[in-house]
This record gives C-alpha cells, sequence and structure tokens, in this order.
C-alpha cells in the first residue's frame, strides 16, 4: 500500500469495508479505461468503480491529467446505482487529503485560522480546503445564549469573512462531518498566553491590566493577553463581600503579581497591596485595652467590621451585644487584641451607661 494509501487507512480504522462497499467509503485501485464518458478504476473488487466525466469535471485541469495505469483513489458515492454500477468520484476522494489534515490538526491539538464564509441558525460555515466546516453556535464564545433570533443573526453575520481561531473537534469522513470550535480554541490559546507570560513575569511586578470578568470571589483581569485573578481579599483593605460594588467589566487597573504558579498556570494579582498598609501604619500606635472611635462598615452574620482608622478594620462578634448596630453607626470600642502581622484587630463594643 502507498503511504497516502496508510494514511486512509489510518484516518479510517476500523471502517475498511467487509463485503461489499459503503457510500463514503475511501478505496485505491488503478485506472483501466479511460474515454468521453469518464474513468474505469480497477479497486480489487467484483466490479469495477465508474468515474462519470461530470466528476473529471469539478477538478483543476493541472489535476485531471489521467494514463492508463495510474494509481488513483476514490470515494464511493453510490454502491449500486441504477444500471448497476459501482460509482466512485475522484474529486471527492481528493478531498481525502483535507480530511487527513483534519484529523492531524484535531490530534495533535493545534489551533487554525479561517474566515468563516456562511452561516445559518445553527452556526457558521468555515472553508477547510476542499471541505465545509460547521461551528456550532455554542461553540462561539461571542454568541451570548438567550438571544432574539434577529440579534443572533445580525452578530453571526458580522463574522463573515472575518479571520478567527478555531479547533477542529470531530472528524468523520463517512458522514461528511467536520466540526469546529471557536470557544475552545479562544481558551486554549489564552492558557498557551497565560504559560508564555508566566515565564516572563516576576512576582512583585506592575501590570495594567483591564477587568474581563467578576466573580463572587474575586476579578479576572486581562494583563497582556493572559488573566489573572485577584482574590476578593486582594482588592481592598476594608473587608468587601461584593467585587462588583468596586470594579467593573472594562475598567483600566493597574495590579500588583504577587503570585506565580506554573504548575497550575495560575496568576495572582492584588490591588489592596499597591495601596498604603494600614496595619503596617497602626503598627505601634494601637495596643490592647485602648478605646478607639470607629464605624460600622460592614455587618456578617458572626459580627461587625468596625472601621477604626485610614482603611483599618477592626472585628467585633455579636455576643459583645452587636444589636443595633447597622453600616455607618458610630460606636465606641476598646482593643481586645491587635496583631498588625496576622493583620488581627478584634474588638469590643463599649456599652451606654443607663
Amino acid at each position: 500500500m502507498t503511504e497516502a494509501g496508510e494514511d486512509l487507512a489510518a484516518l479510517l480504522a476500523g471502517e475498511e469495508p467487509q463485503g461489499l462497499p459503503e457510500r463514503g467509503d475511501l478505496l485505491e485501485g488503478h485506472i483501466i479505461s479511460i474515454d468521453s464518458s469518464g474513468m474505469i478504476v480497477d479497486l480489487g473488487l467484483k466490479r469495477d468503480g465508474v468515474v462519470m466525466r461530470s466528476d473529471l469535471e469539478r477538478l483543476h485541469p493541472e489535476e485531471a491529467q489521467f494514463q492508463v495505469g495510474d494509481p488513483i483513489a476514490v470515494m464511493v458515492i453510490d454502491p449500486v446505482d441504477s444500471d448497476g454500477n459501482l460509482l466512485v468520484s475522484v474529486a471527492q476522494a481528493r478531498e481525502s487529503s483535507d480530511w487527513i489534515e483534519a484529523r492531524r490538526l484535531m490530534e495533535s491539538d493545534e489551533i487554525l485560522e479561517a474566515a468563516p464564509s456562511g452561516y445559518n441558525k445553527g452556526g457558521l460555515i468555515v472553508p477547510f480546503g476542499r471541505l465545509q466546516g460547521f461551528v456550532p453556535a455554542s461553540h462561539l464564545s461571542n454568541l451570548p445564549r438567550g438571544l432574539e433570533e434577529e440579534e443572533r443573526m445580525s452578530r453571526l453575520a458580522d463574522m463573515i469573512g472575518r479571520p478567527m481561531p478555531f479547533k477542529i473537534i470531530e472528524v468523520d469522513p463517512q458522514r461528511r462531518r467536520l466540526v469546529l470550535s471557536e470557544r475552545k480554541a479562544v481558551r486554549q490559546w489564552r492558557q498557551e498566553k497565560k504559560k508564555e507570560l508566566i515565564e516572563t513575569l516576576k512576582e512583585g511586578e506592575v501590570r495594567k491590566g483591564v477587568v474581563t470578568s467578576l466573580r463572587e470571589f474575586g476579578a479576572f483581569v486581562d494583563i497582556g493577553g493572559a488573566d489573572g485573578l485577584i482574590h476578593i481579599s486582594e482588592i481592598d483593605w476594608r473587608r468587601i463581600e461584593d467585587p462588583g460594588k468596586k470594579l467593573s467589566v472594562g475598567q483600566e487597573v493597574e495590579a500588583l503579581v504577587i503570585r506565580l504558579d506554573k504548575e497550575s498556570n495560575r496568576i495572582g494579582l492584588s490591588l489592596k497591596r499597591l495601596q498604603p498598609n494600614p496595619w503596617e501604619a497602626a503598627a505601634g500606635t494601637i495596643e490592647a485595652g485602648q478605646v478607639l472611635e470607629g464605624e460600622v462598615s460592614l455587618l456578617t452574620s458572626k459580627g461587625a467590621y468596625i472601621l477604626v482608622g485610614e482603611n483599618l478594620e477592626g472585628f467585633l462578634q455579636v455576643s459583645d451585644g452587636g444589636s443595633g448596630l447597622a453600616p455607618g453607626v458610630k460606636v465606641q470600642v476598646r482593643v481586645a487584641e491587635f496583631n498588625p502581622e496576622r493583620e488581627r484587630l478584634d474588638l469590643e463594643l463599649i456599652l451606654e451607661e443607663s
């Protein structure tokens, strides 16, 4: 078998025809006759393959220079036509090299760039050599779910002709299915970009970036083609419960690189550490037993956080008489424990004498 034949066999492993060939099978043979009607190909079967003239006319002129005895690859398009012929196609078989390349790209996890040529309700149509690939709408990163049909079709139309990255996720030559994903390509590209970026970053660097998304646990910031995470505890020296109260998607920020994890491909960032550290500023000025004026900044199920200085918050347990407290309320508190190294300030409420 030729090298091309071995590639085709590998592509269709487990799909070799047993007995009669089936539509979509890729076969190899030799040309035994050529005339004005087309070609006859010996395929080593009980019947020879018939290639219609119309099929040959689909080829580029330089591809249609055949001679009797030449080896040739064909694809079965009709095992038994109305005249009992085994109809095969050279043009469709030539697509086999594209199927092989598609399989190679899928198995090697490579990203390709292509410009969509069309669309329908289900997604985008993308040319791949002689083939047409399909990108389901669910595999497009910039196409939100739940859009009205008019808006959905408009967004798909805007993508036509624009080069985009894709990953091939399904290759089935027998069913003529070539499925691509832009979403997975973008995700992989960003992971690869992040890996490259981590190699060049150093902890302690300050990077400009743009907030790309907000989560309950923090915010993701693009610092040059890769996202780093600002954990909610690193957004502000004051305790916050909702990152959206401090940041918004699209906002430009400067962040400090505080953690690089090459193994898990993660970047940790901080906003608050670019601001003066209130715990360092308070060291030596606050001690146990000291009475402070404060303001309730946040209430939780376990107690209240009291702002007693510039971005310096202490914690007051509910059991210390926290009933009636609300954000903004002024209070007098006594320092129960102060540990600036651990960023801990425990407070006791001073109740007014009745």
